[in-house]
């Protein structure tokens, strides 16, 4: 999801550390703080890696400031996760947010509407937080008020995502 960011972000603009921290801090919310423990290793591999380039600029006070910006391998290497999210990316809510916040760098309908296409498939699979013998747990069968909200509100958030990601690939189709 780190990396993922980073890459989206820096597809948008060239910035320096802290602005981009900043931005992964408000994608991801309180749920998933980045540290500068986990966001500077994961820099420096992208750099690495070819995919970031890295420069000093003057900052504010005296300080220089390291921007960074996104090379051309970036671009694709962005282009490609976007293409072929990994499983979890579908799966988990908040890593499938920060894939939706860059999902328009990807620029063809047709492979918008598939990794969409692959999240509504998952959300059409049965599922619950709770299971009795293997099978989920129903929010009518729930005597529990607090179970039963859980489960109530995950409904209606799944409801309504399910709405929204057919309305959207019908969008993309059309587009395509």
């Amino acid at each position: 999801m780190l990396e993922l960011a980073i890459l989206g972000f820096l597809y948008e603009e060239p910035l320096h550390g802290y602005e981009l921290k900043e931005r992964i801090r408000g994608l991801s919310g309180h749920v998933r703080p980045v540290s500068d423990g986990s966001l500077y290793p994961a820099i420096n591999r992208l750099i690495a890696a070819g995919l970031l380039a890295e420069y000093t600029e003057p900052g504010a006070g005296a300080a220089p400031r390291r921007t960074l910006s996104l090379m051309d391998k970036g671009r694709a290497a962005l282009r490609e996760r976007l293409r072929a999210p990994k499983s979890v990316e579908i799966s988990d809510t908040q890593r499938f947010n920060v894939l939706l916040a860059f999902l328009r760098h990807l620029q063809d309908p047709a492979a918008q509407a598939a990794v969409l296409r692959r999240r509504l498939d998952l959300l059409e699979e049965p599922t619950s937080f709770f299971y009795d013998k293997g099978r989920p747990v129903r929010v009518e069968d729930v005597a529990d008020p607090f179970r039963r909200g859980m489960l109530r509100v995950a409904r209606a958030a799944g409801r309504e995502e399910r709405e929204w990601l057919r309305e959207v690939i019908a969008e993309l189709e059309r587009a395509g």
